[in-house]
């Protein structure tokens, strides 16, 4: 008789797919005093823990995580180690000059391949493939989009070897979707299996010294003062911890954290994974070699084929739920779910009635201005990184580096990069944040239906993307 799924199985499917049962470390027992105390034991917090462990073997750093390692947006994302930066381009030269927006660029597309060196060098399979990413434009208002989107990219100084154009031909070999009339290819991405990478990094921590306690939530956090020698602290149901440093790695559920609650807000993506598709099936997709794709909609869709052969599909469209609450439940809604299902078949109508498979989500962070960052507090000894709005398995390594470095107090190319210090304003107090934020995302997906309908550009879209980061 086959065993149960554990819930940490259900979670996602890598999580359950990962080669060995997750089996949660022990919560913390007591009191605790360390030089470095990490709250979230997702993507940023460990690359943190490395990154401090590895340059400073004495230093005694402990994180602490609610759940087990990788629970979060770490364990359940769409799979892209990417260059996207989630404030675009434009906007980064906007605020900060072309100068600045290139360097943030450049630091990107160098933390990819980071990323894939630290795996290999830490012995980690995370099936990282770097095949690239495509945004496919299926109608005339998505072409004139992603034209307009080249554009603006070329006359910020990117050139072809960033971003190239790709005509009906060429992108749909590489992605033989109903409709392709062009796409924007960039090669800055790698398919990974994020879980797995999670969990890697977890034990890798380990072995460099650092202590990781699971099932153990924080439930207050207090800032240290340096002048009066006081030191920040945080406390557990199982025991206080003191620390020279406290960083807050919680991403999505920092609204959970009092005082926090209008810091980030939880935005939920969610996810499906499809059979393994055999070789007859998978030709009619392509997507092979680690390519990344999507299309020019205005609620993203984002997907992936996996090593193992099967597409695992994502979108935006879950709604926000008042006061930023996070529940299991809301981790799967039938109807985004049949959508994603829906859009899936309107992509690949050769695929059939492939079934699927796994059905999954989760929240992610989000700032007020659509803006990630990184910053220590050094009067406070209080240290943040995240509102990544999904883009975040690459940017987490250049945040956990950036706070390593702001940590000991290193100077370096990456403390200066234009995210570091930045501060997002606080998002409206409910309902107000309730009632916008889901009329945004209704707003979205009427204006994907009208472009579907007339062929045109949606000029509310186009409001909307100012608002958010466009």
């Amino acid at each position: 008789m086959p065993s149960q799924p554990s819930r940490w199985q259900e979670l996602s499917f890598w999580f359950d797919s990962l080669p060995e049962p997750v089996v949660p470390r022990p919560p913390l027992s007591g009191d605790l005093d360390v030089d470095i105390a990490i709250v979230g034991a997702g993507f940023t917090g460990l690359w943190a823990a490395l990154t401090l462990a590895g340059r400073d073997p004495s230093a005694r750093v402990a994180v602490l995580e609610a759940e087990v390692a990788g629970f979060g947006a770490s364990g359940r994302n769409g799979g892209w180690c990417s260059a996207l930066f989630a404030a675009s381009p434009g906007r980064l030269a906007r605020l900060h000059g072309p100068g600045e927006m290139h360097r943030l660029r450049r630091a990107m597309q160098d933390t990819v391949d980071e990323v894939g060196r630290q795996a290999g060098h830490l012995g980690i399979d995370c099936h990282f493939r770097k095949g690239g990413t495509l945004d496919v434009a299926r109608s005339p208002a998505q072409e004139a989009r992603l034209l307009s989107n080249l554009g603006e990219a070329r006359s910020l100084g990117i050139g072809e070897d960033d971003l190239t154009w790709l005509d009906a031909s060429a992108a749909a070999a590489l992605l033989p979707a109903s409709g392709v009339r062009g796409g924007l290819f960039s090669p800055h991405c790698a398919a990974i299996h994020p879980a797995r990478l999670a969990r890697g990094l977890a034990a890798a921590a380990e072995q460099r010294g650092v202590q990781l306690f699971e099932q153990t939530p924080v439930a207050t956090i207090h800032p240290g003062e340096t002048a009066a020698g006081r030191r920040p602290s945080l406390r557990s149901p199982y025991g206080a911890v003191r620390a020279d440093t406290v960083v807050l790695a919680t991403e999505g559920y920092t609204a959970r954290l009092p005082g926090r609650e209008r810091d980030l807000v939880p935005l939920y993506s969610l996810m499906v994974a499809t059979e393994p598709l055999g070789d007859d099936m998978a030709a009619q997709v392509g997507a092979r070699d680690g390519l990344t794709f999507t299309d020019g909609r205005h609620l993203l869709v984002y997907g992936q084929v996996t090593a193992d052969g099967r597409l695992a599909f994502g979108g935006r469209g879950a709604p926000y739920h008042f006061a930023s609450q996070i529940r299991p439940g809301y981790d799967r809604v039938p109807r985004v779910h049949a959508a994603l299902g829906a859009a899936l078949a309107e992509l690949f109508p050769a695929l059939g009635e492939v079934a699927v498979t796994h059905r999954w989500g989760g929240p992610l962070g989000v700032h007020r201005d659509w803006y990630p960052s990184v910053r220590f507090d050094r009067s406070s000894g209080i240290a943040f990184a995240g509102g990544y709005v999904g883009d975040g398995v690459a940017t987490t390594n250049l945040a956990g580096r950036t706070l390593a470095d702001l940590v000991l107090g290193e100077e370096s190319d990456i403390t200066s990069l234009c995210w570091v210090g930045h501060r997002s304003p606080r998002w409206e107090p409910e309902p107000l944040r309730y009632a916008g934020i889901n009329a945004g995302l209704l707003a979205m997906s009427a204006a994907d239906r009208a472009e579907a309908r007339t062929g045109r550009p949606s000029r509310l879209a186009g409001r909307l993307e100012r608002i958010t980061g466009g």
